[in-house]
């Protein structure tokens, strides 16, 4: 970060371009073992289609995107979390992820002013966990211990991301919602992420893939910078994750993966699109996405620079 002609910030960090799947671009490692958090997502979102085939009628269109999505809370969000549960005969009572309040700000004024308290279905993660559950359901799986390592949806998280990824998890870590979140590494996560952009027809990718592309406020929210990337470039599905993740895909299957080592997610999505276009991705400029605001008394004093 440029303030003024003054370097005020710097976030190192690795970077890697599949096309093909074979590396066109990389800075740092391709392989750096990493935890890719809630940029998972959409993988885990796969594993839950696979693991119950029953749900693919019910579990579509808003309900598989906030599935993969990490929502802001907005009204339209926890409506869609609703029906996955109530398909299921199951209720917010059932969610197991921690409680918080809506990112949205309006949707958490909202709700301070009605009364309420944080709960699990304004947590970020609570649409990937209804689903969870939903699958729960289907196979007659205990719903009370379904965050438990050794649960069939944790373990068929696992392989779903083995799978994709091609990369054996050296780790299952618990994150931050408490669902399992398998390591795997930089290259590993572009690769998934280019087969689920490029899933066949008929398959849990390409509705993974569908249901983003159609609805990506329901992969973020309102603003969102996950959202505006995928309005912006049509196909694109994209998801970033905590302590600096980002990954993305092109509709003709081009990914990015992208981890900042200090964990800030500020530049990763300047670095993502920056790394597109160094592999040869027609994506246009978004000053939207990338020229960050840096401001000093209310006015622009300088701004971010990716160099990769």
């Amino acid at each position: 970060m440029v303030r003024n002609g003054f370097v005020e910030s710097v976030h190192y960090g690795h970077v890697v371009v599949l096309r093909g799947g074979a590396v066109a671009f990389a800075a740092g490692d391709p392989h750096l073992a990493m935890l890719p958090r809630s940029s998972l997502k959409p993988v885990q979102a796969v594993a839950t289609l696979a693991a119950a085939p029953a749900l693919a009628p019910v579990l579509t269109g808003e309900r598989l995107a906030v599935a993969c999505g990490s929502h802001t809370g907005e009204p339209f969000h926890l409506a869609a979390v609703d029906a996955i549960l109530s398909s299921a005969g199951l209720s917010r009572a059932d969610l197991r992820n921690v409680a918080s309040w809506p990112e949205d700000e309006s949707a958490r004024d909202d709700e301070i002013r009605a009364g309420g308290t944080p709960a699990p279905v304004f947590m970020n993660c609570s649409g990937k966990h209804a689903a969870m559950l939903a699958a729960c359901v289907a196979n007659a799986w205990p719903t009370d211990s379904y965050l438990v390592p050794d649960h069939p949806v944790q373990r068929g998280v696992v392989d779903a991301t083995e799978r994709l990824t091609g990369v054996p998890a050296a780790t299952v870590a618990i994150d931050g919602c408490g669902a399992c979140c398998p390591s795997t590494t930089l290259a590993g996560l572009a690769h998934a992420f280019a087969r689920i952009a490029t899933g066949p027809d008929g398959s849990a990718e390409q509705a993974v893939a569908a249901a983003m592309r159609a609805h990506p406020e329901y992969v973020g929210g309102t603003g969102h910078v996950n959202t505006r990337f995928m309005q912006l470039v049509p196909g694109a599905i994209v998801k970033g994750g905590a302590e600096g993740v980002l990954v993305a895909a092109t509709a003709d299957g081009t990914a990015v993966a992208v981890k900042c080592l200090d964990g800030n997610p500020r530049a990763t999505t300047a670095v993502a699109l920056a790394a597109l276009r160094a592999a040869g991705a027609g994506v246009p400029p978004l000053p939207d996405l990338e020229q960050l605001p840096v401001l000093g008394g209310g006015v622009p004093v300088g701004r971010i620079l990716v160099t990769v």
